[in-house]
């Protein structure tokens, strides 16, 4: 398979550095052209590392970030673009991209609720790809969903036809990166924890609904479910931890429910290692009557490449119609950087980027 030529925006930032850590000797992308703000712009990618568990990778981290613009990324003849540039900034320069040509899968917020862009979690909704049919071979926009919306929509996926919920309840416990690097002031939440997220409730209500939603006549409709959520900001490096509830319209046991993630294989149509990044199993059960927490299950998936890109759940509880449980989710991978590249992984399946 030929490998597409890839750019990265965004490279200094904590989630495009995770982009790059995933990116790096893909087999479905070249390394990508590292692209960065003024400040970064001239530094090798190795000078300007900031995440704390994880070196650069050894074929990107002598490379220099540049501040490279559209046209100059077409005139490279760059295919893909991957976007972790801030909301504000992503807007017209992602639409300038497409427009241009090339197929870009942003974290950024920016497009996710436009009517002809997908919003995807490929183990959920791959389908609402069929949006962008009349698009195969020339330039669009893909995005992946807010790094908690993840985690609350591959948790209550395998759960939907069960339960037949009326609404979703989730409160999030969401970590400092987040918020981006270098995050939050510490002394404003060393001692404390801050129950005000702008825009994250709204955002988690909003995109659940999009990415249940059904692709017709063009365009995604909406599931009608009442979503309701709460979220906070707590001390934690990586991983959010969030809590749900589930009013189901039918009875249901404790039994019923783990079986129904035990069993959630959405993409097993697809060939063993067709989506490199994708886990073998996309949502993992934990018994223990202290899990899931951010620093056991955050890394939670495999294969290698996969790391990152399971939801763990836990602190399962059946009462009156109510379904109760825990979800970890890595913010930074499968709520953010790993996401875009499983999109554009099942993109490129998909026969969406040309031959």
């Amino acid at each position: 398979m030929r490998r597409r030529k890839a750019a990265l925006l965004g490279a200094s930032g904590w989630i495009g550095q995770h982009f790059a850590r995933l990116l790096a000797d893909h087999p479905f992308f070249e390394n990508p052209i590292l692209c960065a703000g003024p400040r970064s712009a001239g530094k090798l990618l190795e000078e300007i590392w900031v995440l704390p568990e994880l070196g650069p990778p050894p074929s990107l981290a002598a490379r220099t970030l540049s501040t490279a613009t559209p046209a100059a990324l077409e005139r490279e003849g760059v295919e893909v673009v991957f976007s972790a540039l801030p909301t504000e900034e992503a807007g017209p320069l992602e639409t300038e991209l497409a427009k241009r040509g090339m197929a870009v899968f942003s974290n950024a917020g920016s497009h996710r609720m436009d009517a002809d862009v997908p919003l995807v979690i490929p183990e959920v909704n791959g389908a609402h790809f069929d949006l962008l049919k009349s698009r195969k071979g020339k330039g669009f926009i893909v995005t992946n969903s807010n790094c908690s919306t993840a985690g609350v929509v591959m948790a209550i996926k395998p759960l939907m036809a069960l339960l037949k919920p009326r609404e979703v309840v989730v409160t999030t416990y969401q970590s400092l990166s987040g918020a981006g690097f270098p995050g939050v002031a510490s002394l404003s939440i060393t001692d404390n924890i801050l129950p005000y997220i702008p825009e994250e409730e709204e955002k988690i209500e909003r995109e659940t609904q999009k990415m249940l939603g059904t692709v017709s006549a063009g365009k995604v409709l909406p599931m009608d479910l009442a979503v309701y959520a709460n979220c906070a900001r707590v001390g934690t490096r990586e991983g959010h931890l969030e809590a749900v509830t589930l009013d189901a319209k039918v009875d249901v046991t404790e039994s019923m429910v783990r079986e129904a993630w035990a069993g959630f294989r959405p993409l097993s149509d697809v060939k063993e290692g067709t989506l490199p990044t994708a886990p073998e199993s996309p949502v993992i059960y934990r018994a223990e009557p202290n899990r899931p927490q951010p620093l056991l299950d955050r890394w939670a998936g495999t294969p290698a490449r996969a790391k990152g890109m399971a939801v763990t759940v836990g602190r399962l509880r059946v009462r009156n119609r109510k379904v109760m449980f825990y979800l970890l989710v890595h913010n930074a991978v499968r709520g953010g950087a790993g996401g875009s590249v499983l999109n554009a992984e099942l993109a490129l399946r998909k026969g969406l980027l040309g031959e």
